[in-house]
């Protein structure tokens, strides 16, 4: 399931990021602007954080880079945008992994194996931190596509390049650092040719 709100504050164009270590930034989707003190009260804030979830943060949201075997990762193609799978840890879950790959079956109908956790976005609203857990996987199987059991969106699976995704999902440095940080766990996956992928970009229906 996908959360609400939360994702929906990595799209819009107007932000305010705040480091792990309480420094503020602020900018546009497509890339940073200037560094900057917050003055004003905000809703939402967020920053990347290559480090585990403090104890008693909450964790609303992980999403997955998942690579196939050329070295490209799977974007949702959205209709009206782009994003990763994942969404909502459930009751089910047994932990982070588990919820990646139950969302990445659900939305996009792909078996996920070797999910590695790689670091959390920190969201702050009203004040309260929250944790928007990222990890990179590998896919193993691609199945026929289906609606997504939680609105019943039939979702594209868009294969590309590590360097391109971060563009295509608007996410700023954060995105990049992302990328860099799955690209890294990637490398030491044999056989994983995630810095020059051997297949151009393509969608799998």
């Amino acid at each position: 399931m996908k959360t609400t709100g939360i994702a929906g504050a990595e799209r819009i164009s107007r932000q305010t990021t705040f480091d792990c270590g309480g420094v503020a930034r602020r900018g546009l989707a497509q890339g940073w602007l200037r560094s900057a003190v917050v003055t004003q009260t905000v809703d939402v804030g967020f920053a990347w954080c290559p480090r585990p979830v403090p104890a008693g943060m909450p964790v609303v949201q992980v999403y997955g880079w998942l690579l196939d075997k050329a070295g490209r990762v799977l974007v949702q193609d959205t209709g009206d945008g782009f994003n990763l799978p994942g969404g909502s840890p459930e009751p089910v879950d047994v932990d982070m992994a588990a919820t990646v790959v139950r969302e990445a079956m659900e939305e996009s109908q792909v078996t996920v194996v070797d999910v590695v956790y790689l670091g959390y976005e920190q969201v702050e609203r009203a004040g309260v931190p929250q944790a928007l857990v990222r990890t990179v996987g590998r896919i193993g199987e691609f199945r026929p596509r289906h609606p997504d059991p939680d609105g019943g969106r039939l979702l594209r699976r868009l294969l590309t390049s590590l360097q391109e995704s971060p563009d295509l999902l608007g996410w700023g440095r954060s995105g990049l650092a992302q990328a860099r940080a799955a690209a890294r766990i990637a490398r030491t996956w044999r056989g994983l040719p995630t810095d020059s992928p051997v297949l151009a970009r393509s969608y799998v229906d």
